[in-house]
Parts: C-alpha cells; structure tokens; sequence
C-alpha cells in the first residue's frame, strides 16, 4: 500500500519555516558522524531525515550537536523539529517520542587488571563510573546505581580519558564505542554481556500534538517493515545495533 501523503497541514506543523531542522547527535558514532570528505552529518539517523522530509516534501536541514543533551534540548525548545534519541523517562517532558528503530547495547569498559569481571560487580562502594554527561547511560545510571559513584564527563571521548587517566574505575557507554577504544590500544577491556539496551526513537517537540507525534511513529514501523532502517545500518557499516521489533 502506497502511503497517503500528509495534509499541508502536517506538513507546515513539522516544517513551519519550510525546512525540516533535523536534530543530528554526533555523540552517538553508530548512528551519525561526519561526512570524510566533506564534513557535513552523516549516518543512519541522517538518511532517516532526509527520507521523511522527502515524504513531507520540504528540503531537511541537519543541525548536528556533539552530545545528546544538547540534541535533546534543541528538539524541547523547538529550535529543531524533530531529534534521534534515546528513549528515557528522564527526557519526557517537552518531547513526544516514537517507538524505537534501533536497539543498541550499553557497555562497561575496565582496566586490564581490574578485578571486576561482571557487570553485577560494578555497583560496589568505592567504585566510581565515568559517563558522558546527560547521555542515555548517564540517565540510566543516575536511577539505577545505589552505591557506585557516577563521574559526569562532557562527551564520551573525556569519560573514556577519565578510565585511562586513573580517575575512575569503570566508564560506561555504546558497546561498539568501548569495543574500538579497547581495540586502539591496550590496557583496558570491555565486560562481558551489556548493562542496558538503548532503545533510538524519533521524536518531536511536544506542543506539535499528538497528530504529529502519530505521524512520526508511523514513518518509523515502515521505515522497520520495509528493510529501510537495516540498509541504513548495513550501508554505514554499523555493528552492534540491531533493528528495534514492531511496535
């Protein structure tokens, strides 16, 4: 079945200015980067945008940020009109979000002669983690770590430097990520089996309604359905994401 096309109303309520604002998170390498040889985003949540402002027919203008919190907070004040995110109770408000499109897994990352072995061994007094300030982890932790100490760096390259600096014990973050700096040089190595899975929406500033939080979330199950979201991974290259189920 060929999709209906949205209303112009629609349209204008995602695209008010006439261009889609397309909140882009550089701080999440699986799902965006820049472009080699031009700099410009690039990535799965970028190719995402750019199909959806071909479905609303309205050019896309992608506004990269380096960390999440910063990508999040340009969606909630409607400085950008839709984001890729990490779906977390913490970053309901001020935002509707869609189903996920992709799973990824969250990750601890050791000293080589660390005696932790387990993520169930992480959360010991005396223990602190570093994470990447208002990441996904960062928010996942803050609820559910009792007696470590979480360590809040600015962007997940300061919260890796942090574990090879001797300033904490643990870092947290995308598997693939702590996989690659493990891989970069020695030393350090990534626990067994994951701590989280990351669930990646769309979402939408909240005062846009629920007419376009639907019309999202139904870009979203086709864009799964049709094999356009597990291309997308495949074209970039990306491993240790998987797509997210039916909604």
């Amino acid at each position: 079945m060929v999709p209906r096309p949205p209303s112009s109303d629609l349209v204008s309520t995602f695209a008010p200015g006439g261009v889609l604002r397309a909140s882009i998170n550089l701080g999440n390498p699986i799902l965006a980067h820049r472009d080699a040889a031009g700099g410009e985003p690039a990535g799965v949540s970028v190719d995402l945008a750019r199909e959806f402002g071909r479905r609303l027919g309205v050019p896309v203008e992608p506004v990269a940020f380096e960390r999440a919190a910063l990508s999040v907070e340009a969606v909630r004040a409607e400085r950008a009109d839709i984001g890729f995110f990490a779906v977390d109770p913490a970053r309901g408000e001020g935002l509707r979000f869609t189903a996920p499109y992709v799973l990824i897994e969250g990750a601890y990352l050791v000293p080589e002669e660390s005696p932790v072995a387990a993520n169930d061994e992480v959360d010991r007094e005396g223990v602190r983690i570093s994470v990447g300030a208002g990441s996904a982890y960062d928010l996942f932790l803050t609820r559910e770590i009792r007696r470590a100490e979480v360590v809040r760096r600015v962007g997940a390259p300061r919260a890796l430097a942090a574990l090879r600096a001797g300033e904490v014990h643990v870092a947290a973050g995308i598997r693939q990520l702590l996989e690659a700096e493990a891989a970069r040089a020695g030393g350090v190595r990534v626990l067994p089996g994951r701590f989280m899975v990351i669930r990646q929406a769309m979402g939408v500033p909240a005062g846009r309604g629920a007419a376009a939080q639907e019309l999202l979330g139904s870009f979203v199950e086709e864009m799964k359905a049709n094999g356009f979201v597990a291309d997308a991974l495949e074209r970039h290259g990306v491993e240790g994401a998987i797509v997210a189920p039916p909604d």
